[in-house]
């Protein structure tokens, strides 16, 4: 937690702020879905507009504000900067207050990616890019295997009894794919693709990307980040998001937070569509659909999977050391990029040795190890003398 945002001003501040809701009849049973509004590049009042035309006169859901005070009817929560709009976004949907939320430049931890939603020009059908932003785990065959994982909990939450998986012909994809047919075989229910090429069976090339052929289409996340960026802008030359539902949830086995990311430049249609891809996701139950999918996935045999992928790695610079041990733990506000996520962990390790407290995270552009704000130079000093090409972390675009 931010040090210069305290928790109990916070919590204070939303529970007014709710009761007032209450008391004036803006808050009922509807869904709730969240959108902070800081950070936005295509005209905040595009996003409330959006926000405004998606939820008018519909009896299931309705949308709050979290950010700058603002001309709207919508219901709002005010915040002063960005970082204080994710500690409300987040105690929000800690308390039941929010069911789902919407934003951006959000780090969500290892072992967390999150799963988009695009439109396949080809043919018109959605399909789930898994994943497009966080990091599943630090092996990237290991990585993939768990989003192949997320992408079918995300399709099933949106109604697709059994999403036909495939595999992007990126580095690992056939490692991925051996794991994934032991991971059936030990009776965990994964059905696959088939590319438009006959003899590519689940790999899937570029021209299956464009015809929408898996429901689930799965690759690392960086990859994910660049692909879902390319389809989004591509009738805009780039400069903003005109398609699509955005980044998508983050999930992982131990995360119950429906935090869903979209970028700075998306367009009126596509916070639209993040909305509804929201307001889906809560009514199928994302989170009780993940802990049945994992159930399933354990008793076939995940956790063993993932770790032999693990232990194929000969660079062991990237496991935990025996040697350093963790300092005293402290808010960690200010991010740190440039390091590859091989070399994450060490990169802590080595800020833990000089008494530190550091934490890996994912941010929407990369890896980032994250410190305390005054630490912030010290530690980049740190990782410099140890040979890191490291910068303060941009922000999302």
């Amino acid at each position: 937690m931010n040090d210069k945002i305290p928790v109990k001003r916070i919590m204070g501040e939303v529970f007014y702020q709710i009761a007032e809701a209450i008391e004036t009849g803006k808050l009922d049973k509807k869904v709730k879905i969240g959108l902070t509004t800081f950070g936005c590049e295509v005209g905040i009042e595009q996003w409330v507009a959006a926000a405004e035309d998606i939820s008018r006169n519909r009896e299931d859901f309705e949308v709050v504000l979290i950010g700058p005070k603002l001309t709207t009817t919508l219901l709002q929560f005010e915040a002063d900067t960005e970082d204080e709009a994710h500690h409300k976004m987040e105690t929000m949907l800690d308390f039941g207050m929010i069911d789902a939320c919407i934003t951006t430049h959000y780090t969500y931890p290892i072992g967390v990616a999150s799963v988009g939603k695009m439109m396949a020009p080809g043919k018109g059908k959605d399909f789930y890019l898994a994943t497009t932003s966080g990091t599943a785990a630090l092996n990237r065959s290991a990585a993939m295997v768990m989003n192949a994982i997320y992408g079918i909990i995300t399709a099933k939450t949106m109604g697709i009894i059994d999403p036909k998986v495939g595999i992007l012909n990126v580095a690992g994809a056939r490692k991925t794919e051996k794991k994934l047919k032991q991971l059936k075989k030990q009776g965990y229910p994964i059905h696959f693709a088939q590319s438009l090429r006959p003899e590519s069976g689940c790999i899937m090339r570029g021209n299956d990307v464009v015809a929408g052929t898996p429901d689930v289409l799965v690759h690392d996340s960086l990859t994910g980040n660049i692909t879902m960026k390319m389809f989004a802008t591509f009738m805009t030359g780039g400069f903003f998001e005109s398609a699509g539902a955005g980044y998508g949830p983050g999930i992982g086995q131990h995360y119950d937070r429906l935090a869903m990311v979209i970028s700075r430049a998306s367009g009126h249609i596509v916070v639209q569509q993040a909305i509804l891809y929201a307001v889906q996701l809560v009514k199928g139950n994302l989170v009780k659909v993940a802990q049945n999918e994992f159930a399933l996935a354990k008793k076939a045999g995940l956790e063993q999977i993932v770790e032999e992928l693990t232990k194929e790695r000969d660079d062991e610079s990237y496991r935990p050391g025996t040697g350093v041990v963790s300092p005293l733990g402290e808010p960690v506000n200010q991010g740190i990029s440039g390091i590859d996520i091989m070399e994450l962990e060490k990169a802590v390790r080595v800020v833990w040795s000089e008494g530190i407290y550091a934490e890996s995270g994912m941010g929407c552009t990369g890896p980032v190890l994250m410190v305390n704000e005054k630490k912030f130079d010290q530690a980049l000093m740190i990782l410099r003398e140890n040979g890191y090409l490291v910068y303060e972390e941009i922000e999302c675009v």
